[in-house]
């Protein structure tokens, strides 16, 4: 008797091919950096090109552009009019679909800071394995460019929806800064959440606070070009001491909390520099609840930063928390009630990456 089944591939099968499809992605990740980098998805943009012309309009070797193109177009990326042309005379064209993942670097798809955020992290990894034996760590600053990737990679989100929606959802922090309240962004990066919030709320002012000053120049030079200067300023101080005392309406901490070696010192800060009545809020991964196996997306993209860079980060300062990315909500609970907190509230802030977290100062 014959049957049309397909035969079941074994677990040994199934995962060399899993990790097989990870070399590609891997490559092609590092295709769609250059092809960033280089301003080819740009100058596509504007118009399909042939190789010669790709390479005249952005200042770059034709060979190469060529090798490029092809990949791209491979890949399924880009499309070519007629691939039996000759190798230069191929017009490869960037699909409207494709632009906002792309090019449109204000766009939520945008996916180029992603593939930076993964060759800065992955170059890494030959210095993380002395790391590894040592229980050393390797701080942001020993890092190279990955404090740019990963302010890029957010830079839409917060520039976009996370204040003008996702804060905006939460009655008391939108009419605190619909009225002009002040913020206090710890932890603030290149400044993308303040700035954020300053263009959603043109009457709110917002102090940042970071200690690493490349960041915090870089921020100041942001915010400068944002606009919102004279309502958003930027200091390089710990995180621990930061700010005045009760004069914040909203004190918040996105996404870093995870990466601090002494979480419950700055959450104590932040709880001295809210005013009476004001909101201490924690935005940080929307990780699991549990650990349970197997993870989904999302947990496998978080512990992937958290070997490669935040547990990495957050290790390089002694004594350290070392909480990693996957911060899970009990492990924030447990640091906010160290530090005086009475407990934690997850607000119900639809976001597919982001979990608001409001900690209480009173029972």
């Amino acid at each position: 008797m014959t049957t049309t089944e397909t035969p079941p591939v074994d677990a040994t099968t199934a995962l060399a091919e899993r990790l097989f499809d990870g070399v590609i992605a891997t490559l092609e990740l590092a295709a769609v950096h250059l092809g960033s980098e280089l301003g080819w998805y740009r100058a596509l943009a504007e118009a399909p090109a042939t190789a010669p012309e790709l390479a005249e309009r952005t200042g770059t070797a034709p060979r190469y552009a060529r090798e490029w193109l092809e990949q791209q177009a491979v890949a399924g990326f880009l499309t070519v009019d007629d691939e039996t042309a000759d190798p230069d005379e191929r017009r490869y064209t960037l699909p409207e679909a494709h632009r906002p993942v792309l090019v449109d670097r204000d766009d939520l798809a945008y996916m180029p800071p992603f593939a930076h955020v993964a060759m800065a992290f992955v170059r890494n990894v030959p210095r993380l394995l002395e790391a590894y034996r040592t229980g050393g760590g390797l701080s942001w600053a020993e890092m190279g460019d990955a404090r740019d990737a990963q302010a890029a990679a957010n830079r839409a989100y917060f520039l976009g929806p996370m204040a003008s929606q996702d804060l905006a959802s939460v009655p008391e922090i939108d009419a605190a800064l619909r009225a002009g309240g002040r913020v206090a962004d710890v932890g603030c990066g290149m400044g993308w959440s303040a700035i954020g919030i300053a263009r959603a709320y043109p009457r709110a002012r917002v102090d940042g606070y970071d200690i690493d000053e490349p960041s915090v120049e870089q921020a100041r030079r942001n915010a400068e070009e944002a606009g919102v200067a004279d309502r958003v300023r930027f200091t390089t101080v710990d995180a621990a001491a930061a700010g005045e005392q009760g004069s914040y309406d909203l004190v918040a901490a996105f996404e870093c909390v995870h990466d601090l070696a002494d979480p419950v010192s700055v959450l104590a800060a932040m709880r001295r520099m809210a005013r009476p009545g004001g909101t201490v809020l924690v935005v940080d991964e929307r990780v699991a609840e549990r650990f349970t196996v197997p993870g989904d997306a999302i947990e496998r993209v978080m512990y992937g930063y958290s070997v490669t860079c935040c547990l990495p980060d957050g290790l390089s300062t002694r004594p350290s928390a070392g909480t990693g990315t996957v911060m899970r909500p009990a492990t924030l609970e447990r640091y906010a009630r160290e530090a005086g907190f009475a407990g934690v509230d997850v607000l119900p802030v639809d976001n597919d990456f982001f979990r608001f977290y409001r900690l209480r100062a009173e029972a």
